[in-house]
C-alpha cells in the first residue's frame, strides 16, 4: 500500500511538472505590418489560417494613402499565455467603449457583454457564434480592430470575465438593498481561447469605425466589384423547372414590364443533386448551351445551384475520390480544394461542362454545416486538415476556387454563398441562409458590414401583400435584389394588390445603378463597406448607450441593463440613410446623425442629429440624404443591358451645403479595372450650380447628357 502511496505521489508531482512546462506567459511582439496595422505570432500557430486559406493580398497602395497611425491600445495590457494546449488571449476594454463585429450576427450590433464560440454553422436562431461567416474581427468605438487569424472554434468573452487582477475592479454590491446591483457587473478585458499552442494576431487603427474596417477590408485584398449584370434583379426558379419553364418565366417579366438580369437554377439542373453530378439532366436541359444562348440574347444571366459533394454516380467521382475527405456528405465525395490535382480535376470538369457554355456564376449552398449531416471534427483530408479546420474556411476555399476559374477569363461573376470567414472582402459572393425572419435579416445586413462580408434579405414568400412590398422594398437596397423561389414559385406579381409599388421600388434600385456601382467602386479602391452600420457615418451619435437596468421579478430578475442598439436602419453609400418599415407598421422612429438630413423622395429638410418619427404608406421605403448629398440616376432602364453608352443622367442635389461624388465607370464584367482601365467623374455642386471635373478617362464611360435637379430650395 506505501509504494502504491509513493507512486501515486510521485506520479501527480511529475504530472504537475509537465502541466508547468506547458505554461508559457508570452509578452506579445508587434510588427508593423502596414500604416495602422501591426501583427505578432504566439506560440507555434498552424500552418493553415483563415487569411492564407483565403489566399488574399493587402492593397499596399491603398492602405498607404489612409496614412500612419499610433498603436491604439496599451501594449502592456496585451496578454498572452499559453497553457495545456491551448492560446489564452486578454485585450484591455474601457470604460463606455462598445464593440462591433464577431461576425454574421442577426440580433445583436453591440458585442460587448457577450459570450460567442465561433464556429461556421447555419444560424439556428441565436446569436452565439453559430453563424455563416462567424469572423474573429472586433471593431471598437475607441479606433481599432482585432483580428484572430486562426482557424478554429475561437472562444470569446467580450468584458464579461471579472479578474481579481483587474486595475478598474466593479465595485461589489448588496442586491438586497442596492437598486444599482446587476448580475452583468463592470468588466475591463475581452478574453479570448484559441485550441493550439499559438495564434496570428492582427491590430488595426483609425480615426473612427469606418477607417478600422477600410483598413481590415483592404488588408483582405480589398471589396468585391461586381459586374453591372449582377447588380440587376435576380429570380431564382423552382427546383424541378424544365428550360421551357425557364424560359416562360423570362418571358413573363417582359410581359409584365419589371426588371430582371438574372434567372437562378435550382437543383434540378443536375442530373442528380443531394449529392452532385455537376452535369446536366437531359430531360430537362437536352441542349444547355443553346438554352443559355438564348437566355443571353433576351439579356439574361444564368445562375446555378450546387453544392460541392460529388455523387457517385457523376462522371467525376472516380477521378476527385483520391483527393477527399474521409467522411461523405449524403454519401458524397467532399473535395479538398487544398490540393493542386484535387482543384485541377473540379476546375477541367466546371469549364467544360459549365463555363464554356456560358453559365455565369454560382450559388454555393450547404458548405456551413448542421452538424448531423456535415463532416465531423474527426474527419482527415488529404491535405493534412482535420474537420474542425476544413469546417471554418470551407467557404472561404470553395469561393476562391470558383473565383479563380473566372478571373482565368477575365470574367467578372456574382453569386451565392452559406458560409465565409475573415479574408473573404475581395470574393464575388453574397452570404444568404434559409432563415426568414424581416427585422434579423437587416441587422445582418447592418452586422455584414464590420466583417468584411456582403448578405442579402432575400425574399422568399409572404403572409400578406403588405409584407410581400416590405421584402421587395428592402432587398432592392441591399447588395443583391433577388427573390429565391425555389420552394413557392413566387413572382413580383404573386400579390396584384401591390404590385405597382413593387415595380416602383425595382425600378428605382435600377435608376440608382450609377449610385450603387460607385459604392461598390469605393469598396474596391477604399475598402467602404457599400451598405454599412450607422456607427461609421460621421455625426452619429448612438453609438452604444445603455437603457437603465431596473430590477423585476419576472422581467429582468438579475436587472441587466438593456443595449439601445440601432439595428434598423443603415447607409447605402456616403449620401443616402435607409430605414425599412416591416409588416404591420405604417411608422417608425429614425435616427438621425448630425447635420441637415432631407427626404429622398421630395428633398424637404426632416431633421438634424435627432429622433425623428414619420409615417409612411406602403407606396415608398423610408430614404433620407444628407446635407450636400448627390445622387446620380439613369433611366428606368429593365435590364443592364440598356445601361450603354450615351446613358443620360439625372443628378439630385439635397440640402443648401456644397456636394461632391465620384462617379465611377468602367466595362461593366472584365476585371481590366484592375489594370487601370476606367473612368472617374466628380460630381459638385456649388450655390444653384452643378459641374463635372474630370479625374481619369482610361476607360469607358457610358454616360451622356447630364442634367442638374436640386431637390431642396437653396437660399
Amino acid at each position: 500500500m506505501k509504494q502504491f502511496f509513493y507512486f501515486a505521489v510521485a506520479f501527480i508531482f511529475l504530472a504537475c511538472q509537465h502541466q508547468n512546462q506547458d505554461q508559457a506567459t508570452v509578452s506579445p511582439s508587434w510588427e508593423l505590418e502596414h500604416a495602422g496595422i501591426w501583427k505578432t505570432e504566439i506560440g507555434n500557430p498552424a500552418k493553415i489560417n483563415l487569411l492564407n486559406a483565403a489566399s488574399v493580398q493587402p492593397q499596399a497602395g491603398k492602405l498607404k494613402k489612409l496614412g500612419k497611425s499610433d498603436f491604439p491600445l496599451d501594449k502592456s495590457k496585451i496578454k498572452a499565455e499559453l497553457r495545456n494546449g491551448k492560446t489564452y488571449l486578454q485585450f484591455p476594454l474601457e470604460k463606455g467603449e462598445q464593440i462591433f463585429g464577431l461576425g454574421l450576427n442577426f440580433q445583436n450590433i453591440h458585442q460587448r457583454g457577450r459570450i460567442y464560440r465561433l464556429h461556421v454553422d447555419h444560424f439556428g436562431g441565436r446569436d452565439n457564434g453559430r453563424t455563416h461567416a462567424p469572423v474573429p474581427f472586433y471593431v471598437s468605438s475607441k479606433g481599432y480592430g482585432v483580428l484572430i487569424n486562426a482557424a478554429k472554434y475561437i472562444d470569446i468573452y467580450v468584458g464579461t470575465g471579472l479578474r481579481k487582477d483587474s486595475e478598474t475592479p466593479a465595485d461589489p454590491k448588496d442586491r438586497n438593498t442596492d437598486k444599482s446591483w446587476t448580475a452583468a457587473p463592470y468588466s475591463d478585458i475581452a478574453e479570448v481561447v484559441i485550441p493550439g499552442n499559438g495564434v496570428e494576431i492582427l491590430i488595426f487603427a483609425g480615426k473612427n469605425v469606418q477607417q478600422v474596417v477600410q483598413r481590415y477590408n483592404l488588408y483582405c485584398g480589398g471589396g468585391y466589384l461586381p459586374p453591372k449584370w449582377g447588380l440587376g434583379f435576380w429570380q431564382r426558379t423552382p427546383t424541378l423547372y424544365s428550360d421551357s419553364e425557364v424560359k416562360q418565366e423570362v418571358e413573363e417579366f417582359a410581359e409584365h414590364n419589371f426588371p430582371l438580369d438574372v434567372i437562378g437554377l435550382e437543383p434540378g439542373w443536375h442530373s442528380k443533386s443531394y449529392p452532385c453530378t455537376f452535369e446536366w439532366d437531359q430531360g430537362r436541359y437536352p441542349d444547355p448551351g443553346s438554352f443559355i444562348a438564348t437566355l443571353q440574347e433576351a439579356g439574361v444571366k444564368v445562375n446555378l445551384w450546387l453544392n460541392p459533394y460529388v455523387s457517385p454516380e457523376g462522371s467525376l467521382y472516380e477521378k476527385i475520390e483520391p483527393y477527399t475527405g474521409t467522411h461523405t456528405v449524403w454519401n458524397g465525395l467532399v473535395p479538398d480544394f487544398l490540393t493542386g490535382e484535387g482543384t485541377e480535376i473540379m476546375s477541367t470538369h466546371f469549364r467544360k461542362e459549365l463555363l464554356d457554355k456560358g453559365v455565369s456564376g454560382f450559388k454555393i449552398d450547404e458548405v456551413d454545416g448542421y452538424d448531423q449531416w456535415v463532416w465531423p471534427d474527426n474527419a482527415t483530408f488529404p491535405s493534412g486538415l482535420d474537420g474542425e479546420t476544413m469546417r471554418q474556411i470551407y467557404g472561404l476555399l470553395v469561393q476562391k476556387w470558383s473565383d479563380d476559374l473566372y478571373k482565368k477569363r477575365n470574367e467578372r461573376t456574382y453569386g451565392l454563398v452559406r458560409a465565409s470567414n475573415a479574408g473573404a472582402s475581395s470574393f464575388p459572393y453574397v452570404i444568404y441562409n434559409d432563415y426568414y425572419r424581416h427585422e434579423d435579416f437587416i441587422t445582418a445586413l447592418i452586422n455584414s458590414s464590420f466583417s468584411g462580408v456582403l448578405w442579402t434579405p432575400e425574399v422568399r414568400k409572404s403572409g400578406s401583400p403588405e409584407e410581400w412590398l416590405r421584402r421587395m422594398q428592402t432587398v432592392c437596397f441591399s447588395p443583391m435584389a433577388m427573390i429565391n423561389a425555389w420552394a413557392d414559385g413566387t413572382k413580383p406579381w404573386s400579390f396584384p394588390e401591390v404590385y405597382e409599388q413593387c415595380q416602383d421600388v425595382a425600378f428605382l434600385r435600377m435608376r440608382l445603378l450609377p449610385y450603387i456601382y460607385s459604392t461598390f467602386a469605393k469598396y474596391y479602391f477604399e475598402g467602404i463597406p457599400p451598405f454599412r452600420a450607422m456607427v461609421m457615418e460621421e455625426g452619429f451619435q448612438n453609438a452604444g448607450d445603455e437603457s437603465e437596468a431596473v430590477l423585476s421579478s419576472d422581467e429582468n430578475p438579475y436587472a441587466i441593463a438593456v443595449k439601445n442598439e440601432i439595428k434598423d436602419q443603415y447607409m447605402m453609400g456616403e449620401h443616402i440613410l435607409v430605414a425599412p418599415l416591416f409588416r404591420w407598421k405604417t411608422e417608425r422612429d429614425v435616427v438621425l446623425p448630425k447635420g441637415n438630413w432631407y427626404d429622398f423622395h421630395t428633398g424637404a429638410y426632416v431633421g438634424n442629429g435627432e429622433v425623428i418619427h414619420i409615417e409612411a404608406g406602403l407606396d415608398k421605403i423610408p430614404l433620407f440624404v444628407k446635407d450636400g448629398g448627390i445622387v446620380p440616376l439613369m433611366p428606368a432602364v429593365r435590364q443592364t443591358k440598356e445601361w450603354k453608352e450615351n446613358t443620360p443622367l439625372e443628378v439630385r442635389v439635397y440640402g443648401v451645403k456644397d456636394g461632391v461624388f465620384e462617379l465611377y465607370d468602367d466595362d461593366g464584367t472584365s476585371y481590366n479595372y484592375r489594370q487601370g482601365e476606367y473612368s472617374l467623374k466628380v460630381l459638385k455642386s456649388a450655390s444653384k450650380e452643378g459641374n463635372v471635373e474630370n479625374l481619369k478617362s482610361d476607360g469607358p464611360w457610358t454616360y451622356g447628357d447630364i442634367s442638374w435637379k436640386f431637390m431642396t430650395q437653396r437660399p
